[in-house]
Protein backbone atom coordinates (compact mmCIF):
# COMPACT_ATOMS: atom_id res chain seq x y z
CA UNK A 1 0.00 0.00 0.00
CA UNK A 2 1.32 3.38 -0.93
CA UNK A 3 -0.51 7.09 0.12
CA UNK A 4 0.81 9.47 -2.86
CA UNK A 5 -0.19 13.45 -2.49
CA UNK A 6 -0.87 15.23 -5.98
CA UNK A 7 -0.36 18.92 -6.73
CA UNK A 8 -2.32 21.05 -8.29
CA UNK A 9 -4.65 19.01 -10.39
CA UNK A 10 -6.51 22.43 -11.79
CA UNK A 11 -8.42 20.45 -14.55
CA UNK A 12 -5.59 18.95 -16.19
CA UNK A 13 -6.64 14.89 -16.90
CA UNK A 14 -4.70 14.10 -19.07
CA UNK A 15 -1.33 14.32 -16.89
CA UNK A 16 -3.21 12.99 -13.60
CA UNK A 17 -3.68 9.62 -15.83
CA UNK A 18 -0.33 9.60 -17.07
CA UNK A 19 1.10 10.19 -13.49
CA UNK A 20 -1.46 7.46 -11.97
CA UNK A 21 -0.36 5.17 -14.71
CA UNK A 22 3.71 6.08 -13.91
CA UNK A 23 3.63 4.78 -10.45
CA UNK A 24 1.32 1.57 -10.99
CA UNK A 25 -1.49 3.19 -8.71
CA UNK A 26 -4.35 0.65 -7.87
CA UNK A 27 -7.57 1.93 -6.13
CA UNK A 28 -7.59 -1.17 -3.56
CA UNK A 29 -4.30 -1.11 -2.48
CA UNK A 30 -2.89 2.43 -2.68
CA UNK A 31 -3.93 5.96 -2.12
CA UNK A 32 -4.24 9.47 -3.23
CA UNK A 33 -4.24 12.81 -1.61
CA UNK A 34 -5.06 15.95 -3.53
CA UNK A 35 -3.72 19.36 -1.74
CA UNK A 36 -6.16 21.20 -3.71
CA UNK A 37 -7.34 23.11 -6.75
CA UNK A 38 -8.90 19.99 -8.20
CA UNK A 39 -10.69 22.42 -10.87
CA UNK A 40 -10.32 25.51 -13.22
CA UNK A 41 -7.96 26.99 -15.30
CA UNK A 42 -6.74 24.07 -17.27
CA UNK A 43 -9.21 22.41 -20.04
CA UNK A 44 -10.83 19.42 -18.24
CA UNK A 45 -12.25 20.27 -14.78
CA UNK A 46 -15.31 18.17 -15.14
CA UNK A 47 -13.40 15.23 -16.60
CA UNK A 48 -10.48 15.69 -13.26
CA UNK A 49 -13.48 15.42 -10.71
CA UNK A 50 -15.44 12.67 -12.36
CA UNK A 51 -12.15 10.79 -12.12
CA UNK A 52 -11.19 11.67 -8.30
CA UNK A 53 -15.20 10.99 -7.94
CA UNK A 54 -14.85 7.16 -8.76
CA UNK A 55 -12.01 6.80 -6.45
CA UNK A 56 -13.95 8.03 -3.25
CA UNK A 57 -12.60 5.93 -0.50
CA UNK A 58 -9.18 6.05 -1.97
CA UNK A 59 -8.68 9.71 -2.45
CA UNK A 60 -8.45 12.13 0.53
CA UNK A 61 -8.45 15.64 -0.27
CA UNK A 62 -8.64 19.46 1.19
CA UNK A 63 -10.12 22.59 -0.66
CA UNK A 64 -8.25 24.80 -2.44
CA UNK A 65 -9.56 28.78 -3.31
CA UNK A 66 -10.49 27.46 -7.00
CA UNK A 67 -12.31 24.57 -5.56
CA UNK A 68 -14.17 27.11 -3.03
CA UNK A 69 -15.10 29.52 -5.92
CA UNK A 70 -16.52 26.81 -7.69
CA UNK A 71 -18.69 25.69 -5.24
CA UNK A 72 -19.57 29.48 -4.66
CA UNK A 73 -20.26 30.28 -8.46
CA UNK A 74 -22.13 26.64 -8.35
CA UNK A 75 -24.44 27.39 -5.25
CA UNK A 76 -25.13 31.59 -6.97
CA UNK A 77 -23.35 32.57 -4.16
CA UNK A 78 -20.85 34.35 -6.49
CA UNK A 79 -21.77 35.66 -9.68
CA UNK A 80 -18.86 35.89 -11.56
CA UNK A 81 -17.89 35.81 -15.50
CA UNK A 82 -15.20 34.43 -15.03
CA UNK A 83 -15.73 30.70 -15.56
CA UNK A 84 -15.14 29.97 -19.04
CA UNK A 85 -13.05 27.19 -18.02
CA UNK A 86 -15.89 25.58 -15.68
CA UNK A 87 -18.53 26.14 -17.69
CA UNK A 88 -18.74 22.42 -18.88
CA UNK A 89 -18.57 21.58 -15.31
CA UNK A 90 -21.21 24.02 -13.93
CA UNK A 91 -23.32 23.25 -16.82
CA UNK A 92 -23.11 18.84 -16.76
CA UNK A 93 -25.78 16.67 -15.42
CA UNK A 94 -23.50 15.00 -12.70
CA UNK A 95 -22.52 18.76 -11.57
CA UNK A 96 -24.86 19.17 -8.41
CA UNK A 97 -23.55 15.85 -7.36
CA UNK A 98 -20.26 16.32 -7.94
CA UNK A 99 -20.43 19.85 -5.77
CA UNK A 100 -22.04 18.04 -2.65
CA UNK A 101 -19.45 15.83 -2.59
CA UNK A 102 -16.70 18.47 -2.47
CA UNK A 103 -18.33 20.41 -0.04
CA UNK A 104 -17.83 17.67 2.20
CA UNK A 105 -14.05 17.76 1.98
CA UNK A 106 -12.28 19.53 4.48
CA UNK A 107 -9.93 22.60 4.35
CA UNK A 108 -6.83 20.58 6.38
CA UNK A 109 -6.32 16.75 6.88
CA UNK A 110 -3.71 15.03 9.45
CA UNK A 111 -3.03 11.28 8.91
CA UNK A 112 -0.10 9.33 10.68
CA UNK A 113 1.90 7.47 7.96
CA UNK A 114 4.41 4.36 8.08
CA UNK A 115 7.71 5.59 6.16
CA UNK A 116 10.62 3.68 5.32
CA UNK A 117 11.88 5.74 8.59
CA UNK A 118 9.36 5.15 10.99
CA UNK A 119 5.77 7.22 11.38
CA UNK A 120 5.27 10.37 10.42
CA UNK A 121 2.30 12.83 11.67
CA UNK A 122 1.45 14.49 8.37
CA UNK A 123 -0.68 17.26 7.95
CA UNK A 124 -1.50 18.77 4.20
CA UNK A 125 -3.20 22.05 3.58
CA UNK A 126 -3.83 23.88 0.22
CA UNK A 127 -2.15 27.05 1.01
CA UNK A 128 -0.15 27.19 4.15
CA UNK A 129 -0.44 28.23 8.20
CA UNK A 130 0.59 31.41 10.01
CA UNK A 131 3.07 31.58 12.70
CA UNK A 132 1.15 30.39 15.87
CA UNK A 133 -0.66 27.45 14.13
CA UNK A 134 0.38 24.06 15.37
CA UNK A 135 -1.27 21.11 13.52
CA UNK A 136 -3.75 20.85 16.63
CA UNK A 137 -4.95 24.45 15.94
CA UNK A 138 -4.81 24.27 12.26
CA UNK A 139 -7.21 21.25 12.24
CA UNK A 140 -9.40 23.05 14.81
CA UNK A 141 -10.40 26.93 12.96
CA UNK A 142 -10.22 24.25 9.72
CA UNK A 143 -13.50 22.45 10.96
CA UNK A 144 -15.08 25.44 11.73
CA UNK A 145 -15.00 26.32 8.02
CA UNK A 146 -15.77 22.87 7.42
CA UNK A 147 -18.99 23.32 9.47
CA UNK A 148 -20.08 26.46 7.90
CA UNK A 149 -19.94 25.37 4.61
CA UNK A 150 -21.52 22.12 5.00
CA UNK A 151 -24.68 23.94 7.47
CA UNK A 152 -27.67 25.75 5.94
CA UNK A 153 -26.43 29.00 5.84
CA UNK A 154 -22.97 27.78 3.91
CA UNK A 155 -24.11 30.42 1.26
CA UNK A 156 -23.11 33.44 3.79
CA UNK A 157 -19.43 31.64 4.00
CA UNK A 158 -19.53 31.58 0.01
CA UNK A 159 -20.40 35.22 -0.43
CA UNK A 160 -18.37 36.41 2.17
CA UNK A 161 -14.93 34.27 1.66
CA UNK A 162 -14.00 36.71 -0.94
CA UNK A 163 -11.68 39.67 0.38
CA UNK A 164 -8.09 40.53 2.18
CA UNK A 165 -9.06 41.93 5.51
CA UNK A 166 -8.89 41.35 8.33
CA UNK A 167 -5.16 40.91 7.26
CA UNK A 168 -4.08 38.73 10.14
CA UNK A 169 -5.06 36.23 12.50
CA UNK A 170 -6.85 36.70 15.95
CA UNK A 171 -8.44 34.56 18.29
CA UNK A 172 -10.88 37.34 19.25
CA UNK A 173 -12.13 37.73 15.22
CA UNK A 174 -15.97 36.43 15.37
CA UNK A 175 -18.47 35.73 12.53
CA UNK A 176 -18.16 36.09 8.87
CA UNK A 177 -14.51 37.95 9.73
CA UNK A 178 -12.99 34.80 11.56
CA UNK A 179 -13.82 32.47 8.86
CA UNK A 180 -12.57 34.55 6.09
CA UNK A 181 -9.29 35.01 7.94
CA UNK A 182 -9.50 30.79 8.24
CA UNK A 183 -10.07 30.91 4.92
CA UNK A 184 -7.26 33.10 2.85
CA UNK A 185 -4.94 31.30 5.56
CA UNK A 186 -5.80 27.90 4.06
CA UNK A 187 -5.90 28.91 0.39
CA UNK A 188 -4.12 32.07 -0.63
CA UNK A 189 -1.45 32.73 1.58
CA UNK A 190 2.06 32.85 0.64
CA UNK A 191 3.63 35.68 2.34
CA UNK A 192 3.47 36.89 5.88
CA UNK A 193 5.73 38.77 8.68
CA UNK A 194 6.65 37.34 11.64
CA UNK A 195 3.59 38.20 13.54
CA UNK A 196 1.43 36.53 10.85
CA UNK A 197 0.32 39.81 8.84
CA UNK A 198 -0.46 38.30 5.54
CA UNK A 199 -0.07 39.98 2.01
CA UNK A 200 -2.43 37.98 -0.61
CA UNK A 201 -1.84 40.39 -3.73
CA UNK A 202 1.69 39.49 -3.79
CA UNK A 203 2.05 35.90 -6.17
CA UNK A 204 5.49 36.02 -7.11
CA UNK A 205 8.42 33.88 -6.28
CA UNK A 206 9.57 33.32 -2.98
CA UNK A 207 12.70 35.46 -2.96
CA UNK A 208 10.53 39.16 -4.49
CA UNK A 209 8.76 39.36 -0.87
CA UNK A 210 6.64 42.51 0.28
CA UNK A 211 8.78 44.28 2.60
CA UNK A 212 9.28 43.24 6.09
CA UNK A 213 7.20 39.29 4.44
CA UNK A 214 8.86 35.98 3.70
CA UNK A 215 7.28 33.00 2.78
CA UNK A 216 5.07 31.41 5.25
CA UNK A 217 6.92 27.85 5.64
CA UNK A 218 9.76 30.27 7.04
CA UNK A 219 8.08 30.69 10.17
CA UNK A 220 6.89 27.64 11.26
CA UNK A 221 8.45 24.98 13.64
CA UNK A 222 6.91 21.89 13.17
CA UNK A 223 7.25 18.92 15.92
CA UNK A 224 10.32 16.48 15.18
CA UNK A 225 8.42 13.31 12.78
CA UNK A 226 5.75 15.86 11.26
CA UNK A 227 5.57 16.31 7.61
CA UNK A 228 3.73 19.70 5.74
CA UNK A 229 2.13 19.31 2.88
CA UNK A 230 0.79 21.90 0.70
CA UNK A 231 0.01 23.20 -2.81
CA UNK A 232 -1.36 26.57 -4.32
CA UNK A 233 2.15 28.51 -4.80
CA UNK A 234 3.50 27.31 -8.59
CA UNK A 235 6.25 29.99 -8.84
CA UNK A 236 8.27 28.25 -5.95
CA UNK A 237 8.49 25.17 -8.43
CA UNK A 238 7.61 23.08 -5.20
CA UNK A 239 11.08 24.20 -3.28
CA UNK A 240 11.10 25.38 0.48
CA UNK A 241 14.33 23.87 1.13
CA UNK A 242 13.13 22.61 4.07
CA UNK A 243 13.23 18.74 4.32
CA UNK A 244 10.06 18.27 6.92
CA UNK A 245 7.84 21.01 4.26
CA UNK A 246 7.10 19.77 0.72
CA UNK A 247 5.44 22.21 -2.21
CA UNK A 248 4.17 20.28 -4.38
CA UNK A 249 2.30 22.57 -6.74
CA UNK A 250 5.02 22.33 -10.13
CA UNK A 251 2.85 24.55 -12.54
CA UNK A 252 1.08 21.46 -14.75
CA UNK A 253 -1.74 23.81 -15.88
CA UNK A 254 1.26 26.47 -17.11
CA UNK A 255 2.94 23.85 -18.79
CA UNK A 256 5.77 22.48 -16.36
CA UNK A 257 4.73 19.38 -14.44
CA UNK A 258 2.18 17.78 -12.28
CA UNK A 259 4.47 16.27 -9.32
CA UNK A 260 3.61 12.89 -6.83
CA UNK A 261 4.95 12.94 -3.56
CA UNK A 262 5.30 9.15 -2.47
CA UNK A 263 4.50 9.30 1.20
CA UNK A 264 6.17 6.10 2.54
CA UNK A 265 9.88 6.52 0.55
CA UNK A 266 9.59 10.18 0.55
CA UNK A 267 9.83 10.22 -3.21
CA UNK A 268 8.96 12.28 -5.80
CA UNK A 269 7.49 11.56 -9.43
CA UNK A 270 6.71 13.99 -12.07
CA UNK A 271 5.31 14.05 -15.43
CA UNK A 272 5.71 16.87 -17.79
CA UNK A 273 2.25 18.90 -18.12
CA UNK A 274 3.95 20.74 -21.75
CA UNK A 275 0.66 19.85 -23.78
CA UNK A 276 -1.86 21.43 -21.86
Amino acid sequence: MANYVVGDIQGCVEPLQRLLAKVGFAAGRDTLWSVGDMVNRGPHSLETLRLLYQLRSAFTAVLGNHDLHFLAVKSGAKADGKTKKLRTLLDAPDSHQLAEWLQQMPLAHQQRVTTDTGERQVLMVHAGIVPGWDSAKTLELAAEVATALRGRDHLSLLRGMYGDNPDRWDDSLSGIERLRVITNVLTRLRFCTPQGVMNLSVKTEADTAPRGHRPWFEFVQLPPGELLVFGHWATLDGITHRTDIHGLDTGCVWGRCLTLLHLEKNERIAVSCHDV
